[in-house]
Protein backbone atom coordinates (compact mmCIF):
# COMPACT_ATOMS: atom_id res chain seq x y z
CA UNK A 1 0.00 0.00 0.00
CA UNK A 2 1.16 3.71 -0.59
CA UNK A 3 2.46 4.75 2.83
CA UNK A 4 2.36 8.68 1.49
CA UNK A 5 -1.31 7.95 1.03
CA UNK A 6 -1.46 6.41 4.53
CA UNK A 7 -0.09 8.92 6.37
CA UNK A 8 -2.01 12.03 5.18
CA UNK A 9 -5.26 9.78 6.11
CA UNK A 10 -3.80 9.28 9.47
CA UNK A 11 -3.35 13.10 9.38
CA UNK A 12 -6.32 14.90 8.34
CA UNK A 13 -8.45 14.75 11.45
CA UNK A 14 -11.21 15.43 9.39
CA UNK A 15 -11.84 11.87 8.58
CA UNK A 16 -10.37 10.86 12.01
CA UNK A 17 -12.79 8.42 13.63
CA UNK A 18 -14.01 5.04 14.93
CA UNK A 19 -14.17 2.63 11.55
CA UNK A 20 -13.50 -1.13 10.72
CA UNK A 21 -10.51 -2.14 8.83
CA UNK A 22 -9.06 -5.39 7.46
CA UNK A 23 -6.46 -7.16 9.81
CA UNK A 24 -3.85 -6.07 6.76
CA UNK A 25 -5.11 -2.24 6.78
CA UNK A 26 -4.32 -2.61 11.16
CA UNK A 27 -0.74 -3.75 10.04
CA UNK A 28 -0.23 -0.95 7.56
CA UNK A 29 -1.51 1.77 9.46
CA UNK A 30 -0.10 0.81 12.35
CA UNK A 31 3.46 1.36 11.06
CA UNK A 32 2.50 4.32 9.15
CA UNK A 33 1.28 5.90 12.36
CA UNK A 34 4.66 4.83 14.20
CA UNK A 35 6.61 5.74 11.86
CA UNK A 36 4.80 9.71 12.12
CA UNK A 37 4.93 9.79 15.61
CA UNK A 38 1.57 8.68 16.95
CA UNK A 39 0.81 6.84 20.07
CA UNK A 40 -0.23 3.23 18.95
CA UNK A 41 -1.40 0.69 20.80
CA UNK A 42 -3.18 -2.71 19.63
CA UNK A 43 -5.76 -4.25 22.27
CA UNK A 44 -6.83 -7.93 21.46
CA UNK A 45 -10.09 -8.97 22.72
CA UNK A 46 -9.51 -12.20 21.85
CA UNK A 47 -9.63 -13.66 25.33
CA UNK A 48 -11.35 -10.41 27.15
CA UNK A 49 -14.28 -12.06 28.70
CA UNK A 50 -16.00 -8.59 30.40
CA UNK A 51 -16.58 -5.47 30.15
CA UNK A 52 -13.55 -5.07 32.88
CA UNK A 53 -11.08 -7.24 30.73
CA UNK A 54 -11.47 -4.90 28.24
CA UNK A 55 -11.47 -2.10 30.08
CA UNK A 56 -8.29 -2.86 31.97
CA UNK A 57 -6.36 -3.61 28.81
CA UNK A 58 -7.42 -0.23 27.30
CA UNK A 59 -6.02 1.32 30.81
CA UNK A 60 -2.94 -0.83 30.10
CA UNK A 61 -2.18 -0.40 26.59
CA UNK A 62 -2.59 3.34 27.02
CA UNK A 63 -0.81 3.95 30.61
CA UNK A 64 -3.91 5.04 32.18
CA UNK A 65 -3.06 7.49 35.30
CA UNK A 66 -3.52 5.84 38.97
CA UNK A 67 -6.81 8.35 39.28
CA UNK A 68 -8.53 6.33 36.12
CA UNK A 69 -12.08 4.91 37.66
CA UNK A 70 -12.16 1.97 35.60
CA UNK A 71 -15.60 2.58 34.43
CA UNK A 72 -17.52 4.04 30.99
CA UNK A 73 -17.43 7.48 32.41
CA UNK A 74 -13.52 6.92 33.60
CA UNK A 75 -12.84 5.63 30.24
CA UNK A 76 -14.32 8.89 28.38
CA UNK A 77 -12.68 10.89 31.28
CA UNK A 78 -8.97 9.16 30.19
CA UNK A 79 -9.87 9.19 26.68
CA UNK A 80 -10.31 13.08 26.53
CA UNK A 81 -7.35 14.13 28.20
CA UNK A 82 -4.44 11.86 27.27
CA UNK A 83 -1.49 14.40 28.69
CA UNK A 84 0.32 11.55 29.84
CA UNK A 85 0.62 10.45 26.60
CA UNK A 86 1.87 13.32 24.30
CA UNK A 87 1.98 12.52 20.71
CA UNK A 88 0.96 13.62 17.21
CA UNK A 89 -2.13 11.59 17.18
CA UNK A 90 -3.17 8.41 18.38
CA UNK A 91 -4.08 5.08 17.27
CA UNK A 92 -5.93 2.54 18.66
CA UNK A 93 -5.99 -0.94 17.12
CA UNK A 94 -8.71 -3.24 18.70
CA UNK A 95 -8.33 -6.71 17.57
CA UNK A 96 -10.09 -10.34 17.45
CA UNK A 97 -13.62 -8.69 18.66
CA UNK A 98 -16.15 -10.58 16.58
CA UNK A 99 -16.16 -12.88 20.23
CA UNK A 100 -16.34 -10.10 22.19
CA UNK A 101 -19.10 -8.46 20.16
CA UNK A 102 -20.99 -11.24 19.76
CA UNK A 103 -20.98 -12.01 23.61
CA UNK A 104 -21.44 -8.56 24.98
CA UNK A 105 -22.83 -6.96 22.40
CA UNK A 106 -23.85 -3.82 24.86
CA UNK A 107 -20.92 -3.27 26.43
CA UNK A 108 -19.01 -3.37 22.90
CA UNK A 109 -21.46 -0.74 21.66
CA UNK A 110 -20.89 1.26 24.62
CA UNK A 111 -17.15 1.10 24.28
CA UNK A 112 -17.56 1.77 20.61
CA UNK A 113 -19.92 4.93 21.58
CA UNK A 114 -17.24 6.20 23.89
CA UNK A 115 -14.69 5.89 21.51
CA UNK A 116 -16.52 7.76 18.78
CA UNK A 117 -16.97 10.91 21.40
CA UNK A 118 -13.52 10.80 22.09
CA UNK A 119 -12.59 11.41 18.22
CA UNK A 120 -15.26 14.27 18.14
CA UNK A 121 -13.33 15.49 20.74
CA UNK A 122 -9.45 15.35 19.66
CA UNK A 123 -11.24 16.28 16.10
CA UNK A 124 -12.32 19.30 17.23
CA UNK A 125 -9.08 20.19 18.90
CA UNK A 126 -7.33 19.02 15.22
CA UNK A 127 -5.38 16.18 16.69
CA UNK A 128 -5.57 12.79 14.69
CA UNK A 129 -7.64 10.07 16.50
CA UNK A 130 -8.30 6.70 15.25
CA UNK A 131 -9.61 3.45 16.18
CA UNK A 132 -9.89 0.73 14.43
CA UNK A 133 -11.71 -2.49 14.75
CA UNK A 134 -12.20 -5.71 12.96
CA UNK A 135 -15.81 -6.63 14.28
CA UNK A 136 -18.27 -6.75 11.68
CA UNK A 137 -20.31 -3.98 14.30
CA UNK A 138 -23.81 -2.49 12.93
CA UNK A 139 -23.69 1.25 11.98
CA UNK A 140 -19.64 1.31 11.85
CA UNK A 141 -17.88 1.94 8.67
CA UNK A 142 -15.10 1.04 6.82
CA UNK A 143 -12.41 2.79 6.99
CA UNK A 144 -12.25 5.58 3.88
CA UNK A 145 -10.25 6.12 1.01
CA UNK A 146 -7.07 3.09 1.70
CA UNK A 147 -6.96 1.43 -1.41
Amino acid sequence: MNRARLDRLLRDTSRSGVFRASSLIMRELHATAEAAGFATVRIDLGTAGNKTELIERLATALVFPDWFGRNWDGLADCLGDLSWLPAAGYLILIEHCDDFHARLGEDFAIALQVFAEAADAWRDARVPFWVLVDAHADGLSFLPDVG
